[in-house]
């Protein structure tokens, strides 16, 4: 909000809903008040809360909070996972990309198969139930890798989930393998993927992705992937990343389009916002694109999130937030704006830094529980399905440190408070 003071949805707790709801304007109101009693939102609807004043935000929040609770009550989950990004070669132009880098890059990776399940192997004894692996798409790669790298982990771990490859690289190797989607996934998950990660939608809009992507995968190739791999029983994630060139229609659109391929599939286990980070993208610095903004504000950060929990709700139940986007203590908010998860503690991670985000490469199972405590909410580990694994009610995760050495401390915000409890 556009205000010294910010906007924290913690402190709107000790209002009722009812008295937010009367603060508003008629129309956000008239909204508000069918979604709560169970209406759908629609798309028109969804653009006119993202285009609310910010007047109407308080009221926003807390209408996602109330059904945020009433679809999954107050527990907060995260998984243990580890990132693994095998190469960041790739020839493919995004243009908000700053994490590829070309063959002859001095700083160009490709780790080899074995060092991938090594890394596995290290998260799985720091009590990871998942590794998330995604790579650049690298010219040199063999037609078999992907299968290949399944088969490596499996082997090392066998019962670490693998949630792995974005639509883009399914479309890629897809290609490679010369075989359709459905045959490729097919081979992928008898290798041992377990999952996807729903990345590389961008935004679902045509014009859009021709000015981020040049239409290198195309809304309607990423829609047919995630479809493929929905059809055969593998579960993926849904994202968004806005702040660019993209404002509230498409914002709106982009959910709706997300809620009618659940209606048919069922297939997505989560929601998750991903707020533009421009600090070091080359769609920013290099001002390849008119009018490209500086992210996402504060304010529309909150409304991605809570205008998310509303139109999905019934739908995609599970609102996460980035904190590698976002940072730890706004995380803690927007537990208060209609997320109930945090995602995974990482252990590693390379694409948001490398477009400028200084936030970390992990959160611990003891800090996440403690950011979950502070936001007054029960502490879960989760698997990359969402079943419970654990419950941090009455106890604490063992506190192993990060797997790294950290130039600062995530959560330093909340250091005093356990320090003067203790």
């Amino acid at each position: 909000m556009h205000s010294a003071k910010p906007f924290k949805p913690s402190t709107l707790r000790a209002k009722s809903a009812e008295t937010l709801l009367s603060q508003s304007s008629r129309e956000v109101r008239h909204i508000l008040e069918r979604a709560l009693s169970g209406r759908e939102v629609t798309r028109e609807d969804g653009e006119t809360l993202f285009r609310a004043a910010s007047s109407d935000l308080p009221a926003i929040v807390r209408a996602a909070d109330v059904v945020r609770e009433e679809r999954v009550g107050d527990r907060a989950s995260f998984v243990i996972v580890r990132n693994i990004n095998f190469t960041n070669v790739c020839y493919m132009g995004c243009r908000f990309c700053g994490f590829a880098k070309r063959k002859e890059d001095p700083d160009a990776v490709w780790y080899s198969m074995e060092e991938v399940a090594h890394r596995a192997q290290v998260a799985w004894d720091r009590g990871a139930t998942e590794v998330c692996i995604q790579g650049g798409l690298h010219p040199d790669l063999p037609p078999t890798y992907y299968r290949d790298l399944l088969f490596a982990v499996k082997r090392q771990v066998p019962r670490m989930h693998v949630h792995a490859f974005s639509p883009f690289e399914i479309w890629f190797g897809a290609h490679k393998r010369k075989m359709s989607t459905r045959e490729f996934l097919l081979e992928l998950k008898e290798a041992g993927l377990g999952s996807m990660p729903g990345t590389a939608a961008e935004i679902l809009d045509v014009e859009v992705r021709r000015k981020l992507t040049r239409n290198k995968l195309t809304t309607e190739a990423w829609i047919e992937t995630i479809r493929a791999a929905h059809s055969i029983g593998l579960r993926s994630t849904s994202t968004i990343m806005f702040g660019h060139i993209d404002g509230p229609s498409h914002w709106a659109a982009h959910i709706d389009l997300i809620r009618s391929i659940q209606k048919e599939t069922g297939g997505f286990t989560e929601f998750v916002p991903l707020s533009f980070v421009y600090a070091e993208s080359p769609l920013y610095v290099d001002r390849a694109i008119p009018g490209v903004r500086p992210g996402a504000t504060q304010e529309e950060n909150f409304k991605m999130h809570a205008v998310a929990r509303l139109m999905l709700a019934g739908w995609i139940d599970n609102i996460q937030v980035s904190w590698v986007k976002l940072g730890a203590q706004m995380a803690a908010e927007m537990l208060h704006a209609g997320v109930n998860d945090l995602g995974g503690t990482l252990m590693d991670e390379s694409i948001s830094r490398s477009a400028g985000a200084d936030f970390g490469e992990e959160l611990t199972p003891a800090e996440m529980v403690k950011l979950i405590h502070h936001a007054g909410r029960t502490p879960v580990r989760r698997s990359t399905l969402y079943d419970s694994l654990e419950e941090f009610s009455d106890h604490e995760p063992v506190d192993i440190g990060p797997l790294k050495p950290r130039p600062h401390d995530p959560i330093k915000f909340l250091r005093h408070k356990y320090v003067a409890a203790g």
